[in-house]
């Protein structure tokens, strides 16, 4: 079985998803006025159904909704 481990530090998660390819994203029609909703890291290079968001305000939501991501401890 398989571990994983939360991580809430900005810098941690932008130099991983760098390090990796990724990129701040948002699913396209989840969210309403200025909440891009169900929020991702693109990985695929404009994978289809995500739209590419910056960072600041893939950050801003991270925080809003108090979330972490989960990294895979392998």
């Amino acid at each position: 079985m398989s571990s994983a481990t939360a991580v809430t530090d900005h810098n941690e998660i932008r130099t991983w998803a760098e390090k990796n390819n990724g990129h701040p994203a948002c699913v396209q029609g989840t969210g309403e006025g200025d909440d891009p909703g169900v929020l991702r890291i693109d990985f695929d290079q404009q994978e289809e159904g995500l739209s590419r968001i910056s960072w600041k305000k893939w950050f801003e939501w991270f925080d809003k909704n108090e979330l972490a991501l989960l990294k895979s401890d392998d």
